[in-house]
């Protein structure tokens, strides 16, 4: 009963179609001047979620069609990026978000999420015993700059400062303005699939007091991968933001993130105890 949502078929992308109900289905229409218009029949029954991003419509037959068979509905941007309304069907199952609820509201728990986040992204055994959580975002914070320095001498940028103002977006360097944009772009991702599996974007573990906490914890867990290097590696770029969103996507095809991040989660929540090996007992 539980959403497959790591499957090949557990997400589809839509953008620039028309999606409706007929007698056989829920078809998507597609219309390009080369080859006029094309129907492609969605197999509703395999999804659990279905993104739609910009230039889409879909019918309300269509969507009752999708609540019948349990598929969550997300409405993003471009390529999947900044989920900016979802459909939380009645039939979603709570299995996922009782395991969050229950990791959160134990302090002991709660640590020990917060813990195995960091050995996810730092290998196991970094964190030394006893380490609280103000401790572990200390650690964290050391390490991502020293990966910072490393990568503006890699790229002889100089000295590099993170910096993040709203107010002042147009003056900020070109590695900001990429690390900003590719982020966005990650947190969209993520939020989907935490929609998807039916968990709370707000309760945290590392992150907390913010909507998008724990959207923010299982995003950090990807950036040094995916979206700090790409940022450092535009360092000339004439328009870094737009270049990062476009090969921020491309990367991810190679990355697998959605059923990495699917993963991730049920890992974190529900991490599963080896059986213990029982020796028999000696007949001496």
């Amino acid at each position: 009963m539980l959403p497959r949502v790591a499957d090949s078929l557990s997400f589809l992308y839509l953008d620039i179609v028309r999606i409706h109900q007929d007698d056989t289905g829920v078809c998507a229409e597609v219309t390009s001047e080369r080859r006029g218009t094309e129907t492609v029949y969605l197999p509703t029954a395999a999804l659990s979620c279905v993104l739609l991003g910009p230039g889409t419509s879909i019918t309300a037959r269509a969507l009752a069609t999708f609540a019948r068979h349990g598929t969550t509905v997300l409405i993003t941007g471009t390529g999947g990026v900044r989920c900016y309304a979802a459909t939380l069907l009645d039939s979603l199952t709570t299995t996922w978000l009782e395991h969050q609820t229950r990791a959160w509201a134990d302090d002991t728990r709660r640590l020990a999420v917060a813990t195995a986040m960091y050995e996810k992204r730092f290998g196991p055994g970094t964190v030394p015993a006893g380490a609280n959580f103000d401790q572990l975002r200390g650690f964290e914070g050391q390490r991502v700059k020293a990966l910072y320095q490393l990568l503006a001498r890699q790229y002889k940028i100089g000295r590099f400062r993170r910096a993040y103002d709203p107010d002042s977006w147009d003056t900020q360097d070109p590695v900001n303005l990429a690390l900003s944009s590719a982020n966005t772009c990650l947190y969209g991702i993520v939020h989907a699939a935490i929609l998807a599996l039916g968990c709370s974007p707000a309760l945290g573990f590392v992150h907390n007091g913010n909507q998008q906490a724990f959207v923010y914890d299982i995003a950090d867990l990807y950036k040094a991968d995916l979206t700090i290097p790409l940022a450092f590696s535009l360092h000339n770029s004439p328009d870094p933001e737009a270049t990062a969103r476009r090969s921020f996507r491309d990367g991810l095809r190679l990355f697998k993130l959605l059923p990495r991040i699917v993963t991730d989660i049920q890992t974190l929540l529900a991490p599963v105890t080896p059986p213990t090996s029982l020796t028999p007992k000696s007949n001496s």
